[in-house]
């Protein structure tokens, strides 16, 4: 008997289950705004030297009926047939208008730097911090430094949160998350410089981080074990719809500014229902605070339609239940407990190993659209849409052939794929596209299968602390993948090998981590080490006693020998 039983009992998954996992998942909507954000908000749009007072220079020259791309081939030079984005003649070169010259002729003159800063286009972006504080040619690692100072908050939030709510619940590190996205996301709009809009963007990765790791609990902890897998995936679409709906708002708006008010705002809803939310019961019987998790109890039956379940389930009826977990969880948890016990450090470490590489090769494929060649919205609209069949396929592996495998498996072929782009020509651009696509909608859907994995693997006692632990590495792959991208100076196809070799790494491991389909959530660290250490405790038992036995066996015969001699 546990808290699995007493979950059935007041309605299984009803009503209550269903609003409370809506509520949970509609901000999902817009958590892939804040992950993918940096590239539209930091798109480096079109742009070359500005030229100070080019029309009244054109028309000394009787050269006003030129059009402005005409005669900036007299101040610019030229760069694989399109205009230098970080140099500029020292002298105008007004020769290079005839119809007879050539750029070539100019290549013996003096250029020198963007002095006067520079010119953007405004056709794909009106305005993006790139544009805002020039962060190109010299300044242009400035650009992937906002999105890895943002992981790094997302970093920092996994840890600090991940133990703040285990030690003072779900809910009120939940209702915080989404205060703190909602005012400092809307704060980053008003940064005047690139470090203020880089401390907004850290604090803001914080509460991503908040938002998530207590929605997942919230949900796993209030569903019953048959409708975990189906809950986890359908709450993942909710993700990758956002997705698609990040492109159109972005596509709408062109405006870096306008664009965090946007996708951060809508926090301050969310904020306002989220006290609607039930704490998680389970939590509150292992705080001692068995008063408030029987009255949820009571509120869950009266929602799901069983009012009798009230007057059964009694303080007596949820003490005998989650008698053992009580018992347990007087002990206080730390990160160390984690990694203390045979079977919790051996999931711990293959857990690391999973969330590092699934998040590694994401954020390589997912974090660098323009180089594509194809419009960045499209691009967008088309990296959401392939995560719904790839989804769909790992809910189906997810509930016949279980975790496990559907972990490894997801990981294993997303490599393959990456590793097949190598030795696709630079020209095939589609060919490229394509498998890029397929690559990130495959380490979609192990994000999705971790996430859910996770949640199962880790007791309640120390389940927050444990997903805060292992997607600390998420975090430091995701801050890791932009950087891998400069390997390409070295060797065109050196971040594929490093992106794809980690994912085969961490498909291996996967392999080594116990199955959870179908099976109760452990509640104790003694019951995942008397799940799952069973088979290992069995084996030396076994062992022991084929040894008692062969030691009885030999004392036997010795003493049969010894009676023998003695009798001749």
């Amino acid at each position: 008997m546990g808290f699995a039983d007493l979950l059935n009992e007041v309605g299984g998954f009803g009503r209550f289950q269903f609003i409370h996992v809506t509520l949970l998942s509609i901000p999902g909507l817009l958590m892939a705004s804040q992950n993918l954000l940096n590239n539209f908000t930091a798109g480096i749009p079109g742009h070359f030297c500005k030229i100070p007072n080019i029309t009244s220079l054109a028309e000394a020259r009787n050269l006003s009926e030129l059009s402005r791309a005409d005669l900036l081939r007299a101040f610019i030079p030229l760069e694989h047939s399109k205009l230098s984005k970080c140099s500029r003649y020292a002298q105008a070169q007004w020769h290079l208008l005839s119809e007879n010259s050539s750029h070539y002729e100019a290549s013996s003159n003096e250029t020198e730097t963007c002095l006067d800063g520079w010119s953007y286009e405004k056709n794909e972006f009106i305005s993006t911090i790139v544009s805002e504080w020039d962060l190109v040619c010299k300044l242009r690692p400035l650009k992937q430094m906002s999105q890895t100072i943002y992981m790094g908050g997302v970093l920092t939030g996994a840890i600090i949160f991940g133990g703040l709510s285990d030690r003072f619940g779900r809910k009120a590190l939940l209702i915080w998350s989404y205060f703190q996205l909602a005012v400092l996301g809307c704060f980053t709009a008003l940064s005047p410089s690139y470090l203020a809009y880089c401390t907004f963007r850290f604090l803001t990765g914080m509460s991503v981080s908040g938002i998530i790791l207590n929605a997942v609990s919230l949900k796993v902890e209030w569903i019953p074990t048959k409708a975990r897998t189906l809950v986890g995936t359908i709450s993942s679409f909710f993700f990758t719809f956002g997705q698609m709906i990040l492109a159109g708002v972005a596509y709408s708006l062109k405006d870096w500014r306008k664009l965090h008010v946007a996708v951060c705002a809508p926090h301050f809803i969310f904020f306002i229902y989220s006290w609607w939310y039930s704490e998680s019961a389970r939590w509150l019987v292992l705080s001692g605070r068995s008063d408030e998790a029987l009255k949820q109890l009571h509120r869950v039956a009266r929602i799901n339609g069983r009012p009798e379940m009230a007057e059964k389930i009694t303080l007596e009826v949820l003490q005998a239940h989650m008698q053992k977990e009580v018992q347990s969880s007087k002990t206080m948890y730390t990160a160390y407990d984690l990694l203390r016990t045979s079977v919790m450090r051996k999931i711990s470490m293959c857990l690391m190993v999973v969330w590092f590489s699934t998040s590694f090769a994401y954020y390589g494929l997912a974090m660098d659209l323009q180089k594509f060649g194809v419009n960045i919205y499209l691009m967008q609209i088309i990296f959401g849409a392939v995560d719904f069949p790839a989804k769909l396929v790992a809910l189906v592996m997810l509930s016949f052939l279980g975790r496990r495998l559907t972990q490894a498996s997801c990981l294993l072929v997303s490599a393959s794929v990456i590793f097949a782009n190598i030795f696709v020509p630079k020209e095939m651009q589609i060919v490229r596209t394509t498998l890029a696509v397929l690559g990130k909608g495959f380490t979609s859907a192990s994000f999705t299968c971790v996430y859910l994995y996770t949640g199962e693997l880790y007791p309640t006692v120390i389940r927050q602390t444990g997903m805060g632990f292992v997607s600390t590495m998420a975090r430091v792959g995701s801050m890791a993948a932009p950087a891998v991208l400069i390997l390409d100076e070295v060797f065109p196809a050196l971040p594929s090998i490093v992106y794809g070799g980690s994912a085969v790494v961490a498909g291996i491991t996967a392999f080594l981590l116990p199955e959870t389909l179908s099976i109760p959530l452990p509640d104790t660290i003694e019951d995942v080490e008397e799940k799952w250490g069973n088979k290992s405790q069995s084996f030396k038992k076994q062992v022991h006693n084929e040894m008692v036995a062969l030691e009885t066996e030999e004392q036997t015969q010795g003493e049969h020998e010894d009676g023998k001699s003695a009798a001749l």
